[in-house]
C-alpha cells in the first residue's frame, strides 16, 4: 500500500510503500516518552520504499537494549516522523500519526505490552470533542 505523510507544518513530506499487516502499537517506555503519549502507532517500511522531501533533524537515543536508534523529526514544528537504526538502516519505522491514510491502517499487533499503562483497558468511554 502506498502511503503519504507530512509533518504538521508541511515542511517535510514523505511517501512509502508499506505492508498494512506491519502496523503495530508500541507500549515501550521510550515510545511513551518520545511521543508524549501512552503508546505510539507505527508501521515499518524498507528504506528502498521510502522517499523523503524536506530537511529533517535527528536525535539519536540509546535503547535499554543498548541499540542506538535515530528519531527523525521536523526541525520547524517538531513532528516526529520516523525512527531507524543509527547506522546502516534497512528499515524506517514511520509514526502513523503523520500518515494521511492512518484511518485505513488499524494496528495488527501490540508490542512491549508489559510497559502498557494499566488504565488503557478501562479507557472505553467516549466524550466527544473536548
Amino acid at each position: 500500500m502506498l502511503i503519504h505523510g507530512a509533518c504538521h507544518c508541511q515542511a517535510v513530506r514523505f511517501t512509502a510503500l508499506i505492508d498494512p499487516s506491519q502496523v503495530s502499537v508500541c507500549h515501550c517506555s521510550d515510545c511513551q516518552v518520545l511521543s508524549g503519549a501512552p503508546m505510539r502507532a507505527i508501521v515499518k517500511a524498507a528504506i528502498a520504499d521510502f522517499s523523503l522531501q524536506g530537511a529533517v533533524q535527528t536525535y539519536t537515543k540509546t535503547a535499554q537494549s543498548g541499540q542506538r536508534r535515530d528519531q527523525v523529526f521536523c526541525p520547524v514544528c517538531g513532528t516526529p516522523l520516523y525512527g531507524c537504526a543509527a547506522q546502516n538502516p534497512e528499515f524506517v519505522v514511520i509514526r502513523l500519526g503523520c500518515v494521511e491514510e492512518r484511518a485505513q491502517l488499524p494496528p495488527q499487533r501490540q508490542i512491549w505490552t508489559a510497559s502498557a499503562m494499566p488504565w488503557l483497558a478501562d479507557c472505553v468511554a467516549q466524550s466527544g470533542e473536548a
